[in-house]
């Protein structure tokens, strides 16, 4: 493969006003945080002798093992009631050698009751460990569903009661279901370790019930404590709902990092997760420290694909298909981390030839099962009646056809706008990438902010000619 050529000048002024720019943007990015435990909830953890959620996935991860945070900001700014990281943290990491998902909640978040966000934050976590058949491992420390917004967390198809349909559905599948109850479990709740392969329990603080205790007492006028109703030794002696009794958090966490441990060897009909690197990573050539430099902030400046490719790639190597075709959109071979993929990169508005070369790349991969990464910053497709009159419609069809048909993992990293159709040609959410990243300065949306104010003042203005009236 052929090394790409940086033609970058790291002192120009456009450079420098870029990395300018982009670094405003990631300094407000990173004030955007999940809450932090109170010192009270710090006080009440310490005092019944519990972890806090950080700690727990601290002490359960292998040590120095990358972990790949999932939507850590899901729930900001949706409302004045859901907090930023939803209360509920979810991650893939390596547990005992073998890649996890783990999902766990965090009591100190108005009791690691589930919000809409929080659902559908979980529910994504599960949709990633099924496709990846990542073994779930569930730390288990919530009052079941927010009650105030139960009616967006309940009842829906995607609501609170798909998590465990998705729980039944990957053991089914041969991909293990884990969980620990560190605390309360209550209600619904109450199914996710119910539903689990197997169960650990910590005495004294996990509690399993379906009804609590003042529940209970209102329905049937028996009263009990919630240890005498569904506590550790209840549910590892009696009910046989846990299969593991631990009698701290510490040894829970130990616990199930053994039972990862000797979870065996998975067999996957595909073969994705037996896939291997073809070659050691070798870092990029230029360097990814220079890439605020090349984007910026503002989506109106164009910036060569390349040269994002340049500080992305393997030693910077691309083996690039019909260089000189199309060349709004750049396709090839490269390798990242040592996997061999396929890339499509978009270099400017998609015209036919751009995405008749995008499809013809895109059935290659597919037909030679390799992964494809589709990096985007499009604007959209041409228009006007030339490119009408051309067929662009039907070219561009064939292009959204290929990337929902292609039987390879797929994988989206938006770099600057998706806008309209462009979205759906790279791979946007609605075609099932396996992950979708995006960068601070990624804005998603059927078009720009100044392209639909000007076609809304021109359908109010064609709306008030026809009725005869006075436009300003």
């Amino acid at each position: 493969m052929a090394r790409l050529i940086s033609e970058l000048n790291l002192s120009s002024e456009e450079f420098l006003e870029n990395q300018a720019a982009y670094q405003q943007l990631l300094d407000r990015q990173r004030q955007i945080q999940p809450p932090q435990p109170s010192e009270s909830a710090i006080h009440l953890a310490r005092e019944r002798k519990k972890l806090l959620l950080d700690e727990r996935f601290s002490a359960l991860a292998d040590v120095g093992s990358p972990v790949l945070e999932i939507a850590p900001l899901a729930g900001a700014g949706v409302d004045d009631e859901t907090p930023t990281g939803a209360g509920i943290r979810t991650a893939v990491m390596s547990v005992a050698g073998r890649t996890s998902m783990v999902i766990g909640n965090d009591p100190s978040v108005k009791g690691g009751t589930y919000f809409p966000s929080t659902v559908k934050k979980h529910l994504r976590a599960q949709e990633i460990a099924l496709e990846n058949r990542l073994p779930c491992i569930y730390l288990v420390d919530s009052g079941g569903a927010y009650l105030p917004l139960q009616a967006e967390v309940f009842p829906d198809r995607f609501h609170f009661g798909r998590i465990f349909r998705n729980q039944a559905l990957m053991s089914s599948l041969g991909i293990p279901q884990l969980s620990a109850v560190l605390g309360s479990c209550t209600a619904g709740g109450a199914y996710v370790p119910a539903m689990s392969d197997e169960t650990i329990m910590v005495r004294g603080n996990a509690t399993i019930f379906l009804g609590g205790p003042p529940l209970v007492q209102a329905a049937t006028g028996e009263v009990v404590s919630p240890e005498e109703l569904g506590g550790a030794e209840v549910h590892c002696t009696k009910s046989g709902v846990a299969d593991h009794l631990a009698h701290s958090e510490e040894e829970a966490l130990m616990r199930l990092r053994s039972l990862v441990a000797c979870l065996g060897r998975d067999t996957d009909p595909l073969g994705w997760r037996r896939m291997q690197p073809e070659q050691a990573p070798i870092a990029p050539y230029y360097d990814p420290a220079e890439l605020p430099g090349i984007v910026g902030a503002d989506l109106k400046r164009p910036f060569p694909i390349g040269e994002v490719l340049a500080r992305l790639l393997d030693d910077s190597r691309f083996e690039e298909f019909k260089a000189g075709y199309g060349t709004t959109i750049r396709c090839g071979f490269a390798h990242i981390m040592g996997y061999h993929v396929g890339i499509i990169a978009n270099d400017g508005i998609l015209f036919s030839e751009s995405a008749l070369k995008a499809t013809h790349f895109i059935e290659l991969c597919s037909q030679r099962l390799i992964p494809l990464v589709f990096i985007q910053n499009i604007v959209g497709f041409m228009v006007g009646k030339q490119y009408e009159h051309a067929g662009i419609a039907k070219d561009g069809a064939k292009m959204v056809t290929a990337v929902a048909t292609a039987r390879v993992p797929k994988f989206t990293l938006t770099v600057g706008g998706s806008f309209g159709a462009g979205n759906y040609s790279m791979c946007g959410r609605a075609y099932d990438p396996r992950f979708l990243f995006t960068w601070p300065n990624a804005r998603i949306s059927v078009m720009g902010g100044p392209q639909a104010a000007r076609v809304l003042t021109n359908v109010r203005q064609a709306s008030l000619a026809r009725r005869g009236a006075a436009v300003d």
